[in-house]
């Protein structure tokens, strides 16, 4: 989707240039443009794909504002995809590791972070076995300067891959 700042500058022709003749012309373009930008508002997420046959769990880890946090788990189904947070990516890096529900093994990698087997939320990556969580070892996701990105999980003949 056209941004605003792209409508207006795309072919360096002014706004109204097309519908010069008369106010009420313009006046009904700005409505019409107003309308769609405001219909489809752009979309900013991290999300998950799941393309395997397996159900699958999935915790995240990322540092925010307030320092590291890990969150989990959301369970994706077969063939689906879900958001695991909303809104404009503010982080270049974030960490997931997911578990095959039906099949056994998981998504992992060698960066270690605090989970729990209940939904939870925690905060800080430091002594987990300590403060009753478990290190759970997770897998990077660079998302280099994107606003959004989707990583998709695959059959063990593949492998996790973002795009």
């Amino acid at each position: 989707m056209l941004g605003l700042n792209s409508i207006r500058t795309a072919g360096k022709v002014p706004l109204a240039a097309p519908f010069a003749r008369g106010r009420g012309s313009r006046l009904c373009f700005l409505v019409a443009l107003l309308a769609f930008l405001g219909a489809t508002p752009a979309r900013a997420d991290l999300k998950l794909c799941n393309t395997t046959a397996s159900r699958v769990g999935v915790a995240i880890g990322y540092k925010d504002a307030e320092g590291w946090a890990t969150e989990g788990w959301w369970n994706i189904a077969s063939h689906t995809c879900e958001t695991l947070l909303k809104g404009v990516l503010i982080g270049r890096f974030y960490y997931i590791h997911a578990v095959d529900y039906d099949r056994g093994g998981e998504w992992a990698g060698t960066l270690y972070m605090c989970t729990d087997d209940k939904a939870f939320t925690i905060r800080d990556t430091k002594d987990c076995v300590k403060r009753g969580y478990k290190r759970t070892g997770f897998f990077e996701v660079d998302t280099g300067e994107e606003r959004d990105w989707a990583v998709s999980l695959t059959d063990p003949e593949g492998e996790a891959k973002s795009q």
